[in-house]
Parts: structure tokens; sequence; C-alpha cells
């Protein structure tokens, strides 16, 4: 029986010992120092001056206990040295050194480890985070720290939390890192434009505009795909939950590389796999209202599955998952691009939450649009109404702002500027040379078909595509697109047959020429970017011998769009003065951070990517443009606010193709955009400006 009941008694305390070994310490610690405390009092007692024990055992016991916290108490039992016997000095001397240690000291130890545990679990991320109304990022990539950048500059305070596997410390520096650059870099373009003005005016200015660091930001490691650690970011009270997808150009090991693009057409199981984990989450009653869900996907397999889990939730009654394909809107802004390198710029600003953006607003029920946008430009000077469309949460009407207050100052006021627009604008020839590849190939061609799709037919693109003989096989040569009018096999380093293949094809086209470099995306992480920049470097040597040979009207024909992976080489792209640098991640970010933030946003953003026509002349919405002033206007509208030009343009069109100028851009450097009180923007344009139009074609 006793043998029994020992063998239980020790199996519990070693699955105790085992489950929670702190506790188990504590627990030694106080039991030792109880029946310490309990024997060295009866000692006392008994061993003590006659006076000692007469008070009794609790008496003992309060001051061993005093002995162990203050030695100086041993008086309270040996008052006198000369009258008490040599045992009771020893006793009292050793339950003094026994106790500092097996009393104070480990109290002190336990106490030190477990405030040791608990600061090291609370930076690790172990520990339950209690926060609401935050942004959560789940995994980690390239486009990360864009995200949380553009953050930056939000008009309200983000808390934005961030769940990794691992690496916790190298993301938290690449985070420090991005931010202070950003604050730096605008701080530096503060003091630039304050040049001129005197000091108090000037740091009145700096004080008032500069960016500041309102961003709470938190990385915990733990598993992804665990409802414990989800659970432990407060995932139910976040406002929206960004999943994004693993870099495959990361690991350091080529040959992990290589396995994982191997895997790279199967689908991204990973992501589908925390996606319903967190569905699941956010789905039930104790979740936070109007919560979004942003998924990063990159193939047709992944797109399948999340659509049928968005099916199912909405079947319950619950759902705002947002699938962002990232090839296919990388593909369509370097398509648009291509055809208007212009619109990097613009997309730049309004993809972004500094200076103008696009924003939404819910509608009780549908408008017609022609007639709700006049109302609109009619009450208020500091936005542009744009469409309306229909969102699965309803009727959304969408604007051009620079502050989200801008929408609630109406100010009625009508126009009487007249202007008249060249009923017989076509769009010119578009030329455009692509250098390199990238994963969104395929993607870049859809765009060119969608854009062709509205200027009917293929006689106004001409492209030609350098590139490597396993990379055109892989595209079947781009049989099937009539526009790519010649491909040439080349190796990124056979210069001697690239150049004056760029050459010839730039002296052969009438007009404007745009050469595309595109960056390898899958490349490994030293490789990054590299043979983009060698190609920079084979057209910045055709554009300097240009410029030296050639007369004035040619300096400017030939645009250049640089794509890079990596921001750090964005400058130096700069160096050699291409100015239409587009850093693919970073918009990717853009609209990503804005999509969190405005869910229907994205509807629209897929609109204006996406060229169409409805065939007969009619077309189902607007998308931007890029047109010279000179070809645009039948006449060149003199001296005006924007806010006449915006609304004389829109009078001035047919009731089929309503325009809108949001800006223009003036000799590729003066670019403005019609953000802020269009009363007090001063606009005198010129024959090649280049307009910013907001249109159905």
């Amino acid at each position: 029986m006793k043998t029994g009941f020992f063998k239980r008694l020790s199996e519990k305390i070693s699955v105790f010992v085992a489950r929670k070994p702190a506790k188990a310490i504590l627990i030694g610690i106080l039991i030792f120092n109880a029946l310490f405390f309990c024997l060295a009092a009866f000692l006392i007692s008994r061993l003590a001056p006659q006076s000692l024990q007469e008070s009794g055992f609790w008496a003992s016991l309060f001051y061993t206990v005093a002995m162990i916290l203050d030695a100086g108490c041993i008086q309270f039992v040996v008052a006198d040295v000369g009258q008490v016997g040599v045992l009771i000095i020893i006793i009292c001397l050793a339950i003094v050194f026994v106790g500092m240690i097996s009393f104070t000291g480990a109290i002190i130890g336990y106490l030190t480890n477990s405030f040791s545990s608990f600061i090291e679990n609370a930076y690790s991320g172990a520990k339950k985070l209690r926060i609401s109304n935050h942004t959560i990022i789940l995994n980690w990539n390239t486009r990360a720290s864009e995200i949380i950048n553009d953050l930056l500059y939000s008009e309200s305070k983000e808390k934005i939390v961030v769940l990794v596997n691992s690496g916790k410390d190298k993301i938290e520096r690449e985070i420090s890192d991005r931010i202070s650059d950003t604050i730096a870099r605008e701080y530096k373009e503060l003091l630039k434009q304050t040049g001129n003005m005197s000091f108090f005016k000037k740091w009145y200015y700096i004080g008032k505009h500069i960016l500041k660091n309102n961003l709470t930001v938190i990385v915990k490691e733990g598993n992804v795909y665990s409802t414990k650690s989800l659970n432990d970011i407060s995932v139910a009270n976040a406002k929206s939950v960004i999943i994004l997808g693993s870099d495959i150009n990361t690991p350091e090991c080529r040959l992990d590389q290589q396995e994982l693009l191997a895997k790279r057409g199967d689908g991204n199981s990973n992501t589908v796999k925390i996606l319903i984990q967190l569905a699941e989450l956010t789905g039930s009653e104790e979740s936070a209202d109007n919560q979004k869900i942003v998924v990063e996907v990159e193939d047709d397999w992944t797109r399948d599955l999340v659509d049928k889990i968005i099916k199912h939730k909405e079947n319950l009654g619950k759902c705002n998952i947002v699938p962002v394909h990232i090839n296919r809107i990388l593909g369509r802004l370097l398509a648009q691009f291509s055809v208007m390198p212009e619109l990097n710029f613009v997309y730049n600003e309004l993809f972004s939450n500094k200076g103008a953006f696009f924003v939404s607003q819910k509608l009780e029920s549908d408008h017609p649009e022609c007639e709700y946008i006049q109302n609109c430009l009619n009450l208020n000077s500091e936005s542009i109404p744009l469409a309306i469309l229909k969102t699965k949460e309803g009727y959304e009407s969408f604007f051009m702002v620079d502050s989200l207050k801008a929408l609630k100052k109406e100010k009625p006021k009508k126009s009487e500027f007249e202007c008249r627009l060249n009923s017989d604008y076509k769009m010119p020839q578009k030329n455009i040379l692509i250098l390199g590849h990238n994963s969104e190939m395929l993607s870049i061609m859809e765009g060119f078909d969608s854009f062709l799709s509205e200027w009917t037919g293929a006689n106004i693109l001409n492209v030609m595509i350098i590139d490597e003989k396993e990379s055109l096989e892989r595209n079947n040569y781009f049989k099937g697109f009539p526009y790519v009018k010649n491909y040439i096999e080349a190796n990124i380093y056979e210069k001697g047959k690239i150049y004056p293949k760029i050459t010839d094809f730039v002296d052969s086209c009438q007009g404007e020429v745009s050469i595309l470099i595109l960056s390898d995306d899958l490349a490994n992480t030293d490789e990054i970017d590299a043979k983009a920049l060698t190609y920079l470097i084979y057209v910045n040597e055709l554009i300097y011998d240009r410029m030296s040979n050639k007369s004035d009207n040619d300096k400017n024909k030939i645009n250049v769009i640089v794509e890079v992976i990596n921001p750090q080489n964005s400058d130096v792209v700069k160096n050699y003065s291409v100015n239409n640098v587009v850093i693919s991640n970073r918009y990717l970010s853009k609209m990503i951070t804005q999509i969190g933030a405005r869910e229907a946003i994205f509807d629209f953003y897929r609109d204006i990517l996406t060229y169409d026509s409805g065939g007969s002349g009619g077309f189902k919405s607007k998308e931007l443009y890029i047109k010279r002033a000179g070809d645009f206007f039948e006449e060149i509208p003199g001296r005006c606010t924007a806010f006449d030009l915006i609304r004389g343009v829109f009078e001035a069109g047919p009731d089929y193709n309503k325009s809108l100028i949001l800006g223009y851009i003036r000799n590729e450097k003066e670019k403005i955009i019609f953000g802020g009180d269009q009363e007090k923007i001063i606009v005198e344009l010129k024959a090649d400006d280049k307009l910013i139009i907001f249109s159905n074609h």
C-alpha cells in the first residue's frame, strides 16, 4: 500500500517538475525553509536562557526568522555571551549562515531568475500581448519593411505587430534602419524647401511639416500557424492582418533557393494554412467587426484555394479577406509604365499615404456617375471625385485628396472657365524595348493586351525584347503577342551583340522610345538587380553618345524605366540620371498598406490598372493616362487655377468620356498633382506639358 502511494506521489512530483520546473524549485525552497525554521525554533526554545524558554515556540520562531533576515537580531537569543552556553551560540550562528543561504540567497536567486526569464520571454514574444486596433504582419519578406515605412505617413498613430518564426533581431534592425533613413531623407527635403526662408519661419515650417515617428512596432517570435501564437498577439482585436508570402531569393544556400524555385509553380500551401487558421479566429463572434485580412498570392493554385476559403466564410456571414495577386499587379504596373513612363511618378505618390492619395467613401445607393461627380466638383475645392464602383460591401465613391479632412470641407462654388478639347485625339505610337526578364513577363503582356483593347489594334504598340535564350524559350518566344515585333537572344555579357541592337531599335523608331529594364526577382540574394544594373550601363552609354552627337530634339527621345527589387540600389540607379526608377516591392507594399486601412480601395486599384473597352465605342471604366497638352486641347488654356481647369475640362468632355485632370508634368522635373486647395494652385500650361488625365479613353 505504501509502496503504491509513494510510487504515485513520486510520479506526480516528477511530472510536475518536468512541466513546471520554476514552480517546483520555489515550492522546494519554501518547504525546506519552513522545516528549517521549525527545527531551529525548537532547538532555540530548548537551549535558550530561561527567560526565552518561557516565551514559547512561536517567539523562538520569530527570533529565528529575525536572525536570518538581520544577523544583529541574534542579541534577542544571546543577550550576554558570558552567561550562555557555547552550544546555543554555535547553533545560532549555524542558523544564521544556513538561513542566509537557504532562504535569503535562494529567494533572491529565484526572483532574479524570474525577472530575467520574464524579460527574456517578453523580448522573444512568448508573453501574451494585450492590444487592440492594431495591424498584424505574419511572415517577413522584402516588402514587409516598406509596408511599415509607408505607415509613417499615416495621419493617425499606428500600432504594428510582426509575428515571425525566427530572426527577430535582424528584422528589428531592418525596420529601424528603414524608418531612420526615411525620416532623415524627409528632413533633408524640408531643408531644401525652406532654404530661402528666414530663421524663425524656416524652423516653424519644419516643425509643422517634419515627419514624426508615430509608429509602435513590436516584433514577436512564434509559430505563425499556431492558434496560441495568434491569440497571444490579440488577433481577434486587430483592425487588419497582412499575410506575406515567402521570398525565394533570400536563402544564402543556392541549393535551398533551387528547391524553392522548383516548388514555386506548385502553389503556396503555407499561405493557405495560415489563412485557414486566421479565418477561423477572425470569423468568430468574439472578434472585432470589419477586420480585414490581406493575403499575398503568387499563383493561380493558391488564388483558387483562397477564393474557396472566402466563399466558405461568406456563407458563415463574416468575411473580409482580400487576395492580392502580386505578380499580376506588378505586371500591369510595368506595362503601364512602359506605355506612359510618367505614371511611375504619379502612382508613386497616389498609391502612398504621402502627399495626395486615393480614398473611398460609402454611398447608400447607386448614383449616375457623371451627375454625382459634377455635384461633388461644385461642393468641394480640396478633393477630386473620380468614380463610383460597386464593391462587395455596397457602392463606394472614390476621391483624390491630400488629407482625409478634405472630404468634409464643403464650399459650394461653380466655375465659368471654358476650354476646348481635341475631339480627334489619338494615342501616339508606343515603342518599347524590354531588356531582361522577371517572373511577371506574361502579366506584362496581359497589360499590353488590355491597353490595346481600348486603342483598337496592335498598330500603336511596337515591342522588342532582348533576353537570354532560356527565358525566351520559357515564354515560348512570346508567340501570340503580335506587337512583339522582334526578339534577340543574348546573354547579359554579350555587349557586342546587345549594344548595336539597342541602337538600331532606337534609331528605327519614330517618336519616343521606352526602355524597360527588368530585374530578375528569382535571382539569388547576391545577384539581385545585378543584371538590371548591367543593362543600365549599356543604355546609359547609348544615351550619352546620342546627347553628344545628335540634335537637341533627339535628347528626350529615350525614356528609361528601371525595375529594382532592393530599395538600396535605387540611389545607384539615380546616379545614371534615370528618373523612372520602379521599386517593385515598394509599390506592392504601398498598395497593401492602403488596402489594410481601406478595403474598398483595392477594387479601385484593380479597376484603374486594367484598361477595358465595352465595345462599340463604349468603355467600362476610367484609367489614368498621360497626354501631351498640345494634343489634348484644341487650344491651350490661359493662366488659371487648378479649380477652374479641372471643372473646365470636365464640362468640355463628351458624356461618354468625361475627363478629370489630376495634375501635370513639365520637363521631367516640375511635377504637380492637384492636392490641397485647388483655388490656390496657379496653372499656366505649355504645349509640351504632360497632363495627368483620369478618363475612359
